[in-house]
């Protein structure tokens, strides 16, 4: 084939810089959104914190705090001097809470005439440089430098695991050598359930036949440790730890001699909710043999999982939805993010410059720093535009409760504050709401439809709470069965089939009708 040259004409969509900028902070959840922040600060002086509405905020915090408080806060002051000395070089509370308590943006320069836009085949990590890094959690300003580790809870530190713990106890047991090296290996198959993985034989082929150890000794070694706390640990199957809990007891508690017998040699019966068989094998009446199944329901299945080196995941909201007067408002957190502006004192350089050549470097800076804010502002007014699209589609769940909840898909959002379905994706994940029932993520306000005999719509949201209701006012001798619940949600006008009531309760961590089953 010839080789030609043509001459072709098209359109196509670049992405510029400032496009790229602002879906990266608009998909960023609160806490990723603070390390960016923090990260624009570090790397541009053209951005600052705005501590004039934190001096305002502290202010009005100050006069808003209650007559005692004030009284008490004094008398503190005036009896310990040490006391005063040391709150008089650190930073006070109301001012560290307030600096990180702002969300507004300061557009008061954007009239500034500064070069608009870098070329469309660049990308912004060309010019953005955000070398700095930051590990999540840290705090969003840097002002307060002074060691303030006695101001708040250290909040790096975590529990120690179970093998940990398990270890730690073995140290303090008077073990032989030979005990200590046996007791590390059944530890080491110990999991974070607390059940030993291997068996005793399998443990005794681990060792060495130089070490001399038999089978007798491995099993007094787990002897001592299912001693150890948590009770049950160690255990090789659920009726061993269960036994090991209920020996652990008070000789004292009622009931525990019968619960030993049930769990020993009735297990399976309770397992089944064979409860006619169980009274006649205890020769209990039903009274008495609830009582002993209400012991062995105190018992932990999994006793290891008190014992956890998993640090807790806090969620901030992003929006806050109250009832005012009568009528619901939707506001952003201004916890989030910092009240940050353009910097006065570089600015005024930049305006007195001779030539441009002179400060070529902070110009870049200062547009880097506009384009930023406004993305900022973007992703703030995005987030709060579809939050109270949300609030109006879904009012009567604020109301009433989940069981009102309307069938909702991004693209009703989308259509509603005519913007794309991809955009209301990113802004309302790992986005979270504080409602008066709770914290919500955003997605959780979008659910598949049921269609009513009606001919209308129900959310499947909706017809969970609705499933759970009802199980919650089952009689627990004769629980509803999936198909009984279906004939029941038909009647309430919901054309819902047996599967679907069992895939929702499935999704709700509710077992089937034979597992609900008590004895009262």
């Amino acid at each position: 084939m010839k080789q030609t040259l043509q001459l072709r004409l098209g359109q196509q969509l670049t992405m510029t810089p400032q496009l790229q900028q602002a879906i990266k902070l608009l998909q960023l959840s609160s806490l990723d959104l603070q390390q960016e922040i923090q990260e624009a600060l570090d790397s541009n002086v053209m951005l600052e914190v705005d501590e004039s509405t934190t001096d305002t905020t502290s202010d009005s915090d100050t006069a808003n705090n209650d007559n005692s408080s004030d009284s008490l806060e004094s008398n503190v002051l005036n009896n310990s001097d040490t006391l005063n000395s040391d709150i008089s070089n650190q930073p006070s509370n109301d001012d560290l809470t307030s600096e990180l308590n702002s969300t507004q943006v300061d557009f008061e320069n954007s009239q500034n005439n500064i070069p608009t836009e870098l070329t469309t085949d660049s990308s912004w990590e060309d010019t953005y440089d955000a070398s700095t890094s930051y590990t999540a959690g840290q705090s969003i300003s840097n002002s307060y430098s002074g060691d303030d580790s006695n101001l708040f809870e250290n909040n790096g530190k975590t529990e120690d695991s179970l093998q940990e713990h398990l270890i730690w106890q073995a140290e303090m047991t008077p073990f032989s050598d030979t005990d200590k090296m046996i007791a590390d290996a059944i530890i080491d198959g110990i999991d974070d359930s607390g059940y030993l993985t291997q068996s005793c034989e399998e443990l005794l082929q681990s060792f060495s036949p130089e070490d001399e150890i038999d089978l007798e000794e491995i099993e007094a070694v787990l002897h001592l440790i299912q001693n150890f706390d948590p009770s049950g640990v160690g255990a090789r199957d659920l009726q061993e730890n269960l036994l090991l809990q209920l020996r652990a007891m008070d000789s004292d508690t009622t009931w525990l001699s019968e619960a030993k017998i049930l769990v020993s040699r009735h297990l399976k019966l309770l397992a089944n909710r064979d409860f006619a068989t169980l009274k006649r094998r205890m020769k209990l009446d039903e009274n008495k043999l609830a009582q002993v199944i209400s012991l062995i329901k105190s018992l932990s299945p999994r006793p290891g999982s008190h014992i956890s080196d998993d640090r807790p995941h806090y969620v901030t909201p992003d929006v806050y939805v109250k009832k005012i007067n009568g009528e619901w408002v939707c506001s952003l957190n201004s916890d989030s993010t910092p009240n940050i502006k353009i910097n006065e004192q570089y600015l005024s350089l930049v305006k007195g410059a001779k030539k441009d050549s002179d400060m070529s470097s902070i110009k870049d800076h200062l547009q880097e720093a506009r384009w930023f804010i406004k993305s900022l502002q973007g992703r703030n007014d995005t987030l709060l535009k579809v939050s109270r699209c949300i609030l109006d589609f879904q009012r009567d769940f604020f109301e009433y409760g989940e069981e009102h909840m309307r069938a909702l898909v991004l693209a009703d959002v989308a259509e509603v504050v005519e913007m794309h379905e991809s955009t209301i994706s990113r802004v309302t994940t790992q986005k979270y709401m504080h409602t008066p029932g709770g914290i919500f993520e955003l997605k959780y306000f979008f659910s598949s439809h049921i269609t009513t005999a009606s001919g209308g719509e129900a959310s499947a949201t909706a017809i969970r709470a609705i499933i759970k209701k009802f199980i919650a006012a089952e009689n627990s001798r004769k629980p509803l069965s999936d198909n009984k619940i279906s004939i029941m949600l038909a009647e309430q006008n919901y054309k819902v089939a047996r599967r679907t009531v069992a895939k929702y309760r499935e999704s709700m961590s509710i077992p089937p009708s034979n597992e609900r089953k008590n004895i009262a």
